[in-house]
């Protein structure tokens, strides 16, 4: 077995974007996940979704969402986020969508960075990866 697999096993499902480029849709290692950056677009038309910062931002969380669930994980197990926001004036409405993932009544909300980048892949208004924790079996 090669050294690199290992340490990591991809994961991925048709239920998120398609790489678009030479990486994985998110990497198992140790106990833990990591996704790659995911942007708003929609995994059967490979389009970002109309609607702005607040359909950008859930189709974002769905496609997370759809990776954690790959490997048998929920939205509970996100240790970390980091969030790229194109503008950082869409902050509140990006945090209210945000909100409602990660951050329910009786959870304990990912520690997270949010910063503000000249541009996305796609032209996107967010992008956001992060880090899970796999539960010992």
């Amino acid at each position: 077995m090669p050294l690199d697999q290992r340490y990591k096993s991809a994961v991925s499902t048709p239920a998120a974007p398609a790489a678009i480029g030479p990486y994985s849709q998110a990497i198992r290692s140790g106990d833990f996940l990591y996704t790659s950056g995911q942007v708003g677009m929609d995994p059967a038309t490979g389009q970002l979704v109309p609607g702005g910062i607040e359909a950008q931002t859930a189709r974002v969380l769905e496609n997370v969402k759809a990776l954690l669930s790959a490997a048998g994980l929920e939205m509970a197990h996100v240790v970390k986020t980091v969030v790229y926001l194109k503008d950082l004036a869409d902050f509140a409405a990006m945090n209210s969508v945000y909100a409602t993932y990660l951050a329910t009544e009786g959870t304990v909300a990912p520690a997270r960075t949010t910063v503000q980048v000249a541009a996305l892949p796609k032209d996107a208004l967010v992008e956001m990866e992060c880090v899970a924790v796999i539960p010992a079996a």
